[in-house]
């Protein structure tokens, strides 16, 4: 299901105008991804919640070039379903 297709879904299940929908849906968004950008988790009870994992240093190898890459410390942004939303799609 792509983003238009939830606006669609959203717009004619609730009958509010889908210019309305596309921005609140688009505001939605940008405020989960500045609030993982700045290190903040967004939980949504009964969905999951939005986290930021940190990848700890490791050391990779270039094989065609036979060296030692050494790949620091980074985060990442994941989601993580709440238990109710689990069952649900079991």
């Amino acid at each position: 299901m792509t983003k238009a297709e939830i606006v669609r879904e959203i717009a004619s299940s609730t009958g509010i105008d889908k210019a309305s929908v596309l921005e609140t849906v688009e505001k939605f968004m940008d405020i989960v991804k500045d609030s993982l950008a700045n290190g903040e988790n967004v939980y949504l009870r009964g969905f999951g919640s939005f986290i930021v994992k940190t990848r700890s240093q490791k050391t990779a190898r270039n094989i065609s070039k036979n060296t030692v890459i050494i790949i620091p410390e980074h985060k990442i942004p994941a989601f993580k379903p709440a238990k109710v939303f689990m069952e649900q799609v079991k």
